[in-house]
């Protein structure tokens, strides 16, 4: 495809057919997106795509972004043979010398006849342009194409009429030869499309980088050998290795071993997760420093990656309303422009224009005017941000989110594991001994590895961190209701809640303190050794570190904020109090939460729901945008509308940003494109004549060739600016 029109087409031509859903084509891709149902198979697709007048690739395999391949070198000659061709020409009209035996005077048929040769030549080069124009004009679905044809075509047959009149001895005929215009129009068409085809190209890095990141091939463990063998070769329970410096395959889990992986490619996240024996690996993540073997999961087109990968191109192939806009234009702009050339000739012969210069306002009217800058205008923006959004672990379903990301007035936040972190962290610890904190804390956690209490996992968690080594412990006992109790270095120490007291016949000195703990929320968690209380430690969900931060940019963006949740009151309250947010509304179950979305819209706000993407799963749904804080490896049936593969706060801002930033590239573009159009079509009808201004043919190719790669460029700053 080659500009909007061969996309608008080809998108109007699919939908027209019988048992075709609905079928969505990107330009910039070239891809389409077919819903279908039976009895239509892939070869009735391929066939209705060949019906249209264009070559189907076949169905998108995941493995590589198709790439157009400008030739270079063919580009170098025939910009030599342009210089020539122009030379020839129009050498006289600046007082340049003529090239013997080809002046224009005084060897009329070699100059024409050189020329000629020349034009074969550009038509030779630009045959693909013609025979795109000519099935496509057949097939009603008129294109850029199209209209070049028509205006080489008309150019080239007037000058074969006047070259035949020169053959006749009748050389004044000399002065009506548009051989030079035909070669100049198809060469700036073929040096604009290079051009294009190279910034596209650009526009698809960070799909083909996602594509690119899962290596060819894997270490195989068989039989207690390590074999090298294909991706293709690895089979869904095998187990494969991965040493330090290498790439993660497949998705699996890991049997044996540990490793800090670097996932940053695929979830946003800079710094390296330590994966241990138990944990979920992902295809593309890097092993930094362990030794790891693990078990193949999700292989090929089920891994994670490539749901990545399809999910990105997916919402690169929908279209946003402002897309649809400037396809239903470009798509009646051929027939328009068609129609006002072969008006705008026959006035000029009605009014007495000689037929040369009526043939050759036609011809200018038909190169000037370039739905190719229209239909670039929207994909090229769609599939950077798409990009961009990819890179930062933002996975967007469809191109329509950033669209409207933008017009949200009002963010809806849940708390637990979305503002908060969803599970038990250390909050305080007061000292009531002469022990180092980090002492007391390894004390407790080696105590909490014989239980399966919640509370316990936070303090193992938090020794992993700090890769401390713990103490020995003996004599474990399970106390019921009340917490746990053991030997360490010959001492007898319990952990457990304020019970401890009673069954110990302790007076409880430290109230206080568990008053102050316990309004904060905390989970109450005290250290007894030898029967004197040592610690008392405050344990509860906390505020994730980036939160408040995000709550402050997105108060800076002028957005309202509300949180809710189905906690109680008094800890939604506090953890308002600490974000500050100032709307809160606890005790909520899921259909509840639907329920306030509903009402917040019926008053005419735009809503962005952000949660777990569990529970909140109809609240996500029922919201303008739903915004899921993903873990980063099961996203193939979340709910909402963007998924965050890392949970970090800070890339709803990003978003939100990106959309800012989307639109109004988008709005930029289709400024210049109409701009440009509303601007040369009526020079070239002739309308400042008046002012003796007129545009010539190959005036008008260098004018199409500028438009475009106007709005490329713009589009590629872009890319600069979210990068």
């Amino acid at each position: 495809m080659s500009c909007s029109a061969c996309s608008v087409g080809l998108e109007k031509y699919l939908n027209k057919q019988e048992h075709i859903l609905s079928a969505s084509v990107n330009l910039v891709l070239a891809q389409a997106l077919i819903e279908y149902e039976e009895p239509l198979t892939l070869s009735d697709l391929e066939r209705f795509v060949e019906e249209a007048g264009f070559k189907s690739l076949g169905v998108y395999d995941g493995k590589a972004i198709e790439k157009a391949k400008p030739k270079k070198g063919l580009l170098i000659l025939f910009s030599v043979l342009a210089i020539l061709t122009l030379y020839i020409s129009m050498a006289h009209m600046i007082g340049l010398p003529s090239l013997l035996f080809l002046d224009m005077m005084d060897h009329p048929l070699n100059y024409a006849g050189a020329l000629f040769l020349l034009a074969c030549c550009f038509l030779w080069y630009g045959r693909d342009l013609l025979f795109s124009g000519i099935k496509n004009l057949i097939h009603l679905t008129p294109n850029m194409d199209t209209l070049v044809t028509l205006g080489v075509s008309a150019s080239f047959l007037l000058s074969c009429f006047s070259l035949w009149m020169i053959i006749s001895g009748q050389t004044q005929y000399v002065e009506h030869l548009y051989f030079e215009s035909c070669a100049i129009i198809i060469f700036f068409v073929k040096l604009g499309r290079f051009i294009d085809q190279q910034s596209r190209a650009r526009t698809k890095e960070a799909i083909e980088g996602l594509v690119q990141i899962t290596p060819q091939k894997a270490l195989l463990k068989d039989q207690g050998q390590e074999i090298e063998v294909t991706i293709d070769e690895v089979q869904k329970g095998a187990t494969l290795i991965a040493k330090p410096g290498m790439k993660i395959a497949v998705d699996g889990i890991i049997q044996k071993g540990e490793a800090h992986c670097d996932e940053a490619f695929i979830t946003g996240e800079s710094t390296f997760v330590k994966k241990k024996k138990g944990d979920p690996v992902i295809a593309g993540s890097i092993n930094q420093d362990g030794y790891i073997e693990y078990k193949a999961e999700k292989i090929g087109k089920d891994s994670t990656i490539s749901e990545i990968v399809r999910l990105v191109i997916q919402a690169a192939n929908t279209k946003p309303k402002i897309a649809r806009i400037a396809d239903t234009v470009s798509g009646y702009f051929v027939f328009t422009v068609i129609a006002l050339g072969i008006v705008t000739c026959l006035v000029d012969l009605l009014i007495g224009w000689p037929i040369q210069s009526a043939v050759m306002t036609l011809v200018t009217i038909f190169v000037v005017a370039c739905p190719c800058a229209l239909g670039l205008a929207t994909p090229l923006a769609i599939v950077i941000s798409e990009g961009a959004c990819a890179k930062k672990g933002i996975l967007v379903r469809s191109s329509a989110i950033l669209e409207e990301a933008h017009k949200i007035d009002t963010i809806v936040l849940d708390k637990t594991g979305t503002v908060t972190y969803g599970r038990l962290k250390i909050s305080k610890v007061y000292n009531y001994s002469t022990y180092k904190e980090q002492t007391i804390l390894k004390m407790v956690a080696s105590l909490e590895q014989n239980s399966s209490h919640p509370v316990g996992k936070c303090f193992l968690d938090y020794v992993q961190e700090k890769h401390w080594r713990l103490p020995s412990c003996t004599d474990f006992q399970n106390l019921a209701g009340i917490g746990i109790e053991g030997t360490i270095d010959g001492k007898k120490v319990l952990v457990g809640n304020g019970k401890l007291f009673k069954k110990l016949h302790l007076k409880n000195e430290h109230l206080q303190d568990e008053e102050a703990l316990s309004q904060l929320g905390n989970s109450i968690v005290y250290v007894v050794e030898e029967e004197q209380v040592i610690a008392l430690i405050g344990v509860r969900d906390l505020v994730r570190s980036d939160a408040k931060e995000v709550i402050l940019k997105l108060k800076n963006l002028g957005l309202d904020l509300l949180l809710l949740t189905g906690d109680h009151q008094n800890t939604a309250d506090q953890v308002a109090r600490d974000l500050g947010i100032s709307k809160v509304i606890a005790n909520v179950v899921p259909q509840e939460k639907t329920k306030v979305i509903q009402k917040l819209k019926q008053e005419g706000h735009r809503v962005m729901m952000v949660g777990d993407g569990i529970n909140d799963a109809p609240s996500l749904a029922i919201a303008d945008i739903g915004v899921s804080v993903h873990g980063g490896v099961d996203i193939a049936m979340d709910a909402a509308d963007v998924i965050l593969m890392e949970e970090h706060l800070d890339r709803i801002v990003a978003l939100i940003e990106i959309s800012h930033h989307t639109i109004r590239n988008i709005k930029q573009n289709l400024f210049w494109a109409f701009f440009y159009n509303a601007l040369m079509i009526p020079i070239a009808m002739g309308a400042l004549s008046f002012a003796n201004i007129f545009i010539n043919p190959m005036i008008a190719s260098f004018a199409m060739m500028v438009s475009s790669l106007t709005v490329v460029f713009n589009a590629l700053r872009l890319k600069r600016k979210e990068e």
